[in-house]
């Protein structure tokens, strides 16, 4: 969620720099021209000429017809090195296809970065509720399922410092009220369940239940999002939990040897 400009010559450092011109792409911002990157990134023109430059001639930018610049394709090879990215999402997809087959609705894998959730696969039920997620998208962890299962099992110091922060509402139901989140989070601990009802829009409930790796460490989060008109949220949470505890297994975690 970058800015929409930066201050002009903020970023000092040579790799403050680059990454600045990284960022200056989003999803709201796929191509730009020289200019609005120099714009976006907070760097002179001639500064962001020479690093747009280099990161082409590399492969990290690619420049098309119009004279347009795009993320390049390296990339996105070295992305899909990440243990939480490309290698999570191949390893839950079959389990995804189970759960969506079984219910024809959207279906989400998301992990934490920060105090925000990262979606990493979506699966998109064809007569489904519309819900505004993409693979890459980021939202705050009380407002969603997945991010409630995922910040109900993250260290305890960091759930009192997320409580403790402002909580965006986006709807009259969001959770916004820190002893109310709270609450919500030793539930979704007891349960072993997050269950999100019109949080981020108000025709949405979703239900979440969170992945285990190896070492038995939540690293990421399954979740459906179904109409909340007609939601029957106890009769969705064992197909999530099936398919959270295969994903969990695929990944190398067994419970039964701890």
């Amino acid at each position: 969620m970058t800015a929409d400009a930066l201050p002009l010559q903020t970023v000092r450092s040579a790799p403050d720099r680059l990454l600045a011109v990284l960022a200056a792409f989003d999803h709201a911002h796929p191509a730009l021209c020289l200019t609005d990157i120099s714009r976006r990134a907070g760097l002179t023109l001639t500064t962001t000429h020479r690093l747009v430059g280099a990161l082409t001639e590399w492969g990290a930018l690619e420049r098309d017809a119009d004279g347009l610049y795009h993320v390049g394709l390296r990339l996105w090879e070295i992305a899909a090195l990440a243990p939480r990215g490309l290698a999570l999402r191949q390893v839950a997809l079959p389990y995804l296809e189970d759960l969506y087959e079984a219910t024809h609705e959207n279906v989400q894998l998301a992990v934490r970065d920060g105090g925000e959730v990262v979606y990493v696969e979506w699966l998109s039920g064809r007569s489904a509720v519309g819900v505004h997620i993409r693979v890459g998208a980021r939202w705050p962890l009380h407002a969603t399922g997945v991010g409630l299962a995922l910040l109900a099992h993250s260290g305890q110091p960091f759930q009192e410092a997320y409580c403790a922060g402002p909580l965006t509402a986006f709807t009259p139901y969001t959770i916004a009220d820190p002893a109310r989140l709270r609450r919500e989070l030793a539930e979704v601990r007891r349960s072993g369940v997050a269950v999100s009802s019109r949080q981020i829009t108000e025709d949405a409930l979703s239900v979440a239940a969170p992945v285990h790796g190896r070492d038995g460490g939540v690293t990421a989060a399954v979740s459906i999002v179904v109409p909340h008109a007609t939601a029957q949220a106890a009769v969705l949470v064992p197909a999530v939990r099936l398919a959270a505890r295969g994903i969990s297994r695929a990944l190398g975690w067994r419970p039964e040897a701890r």
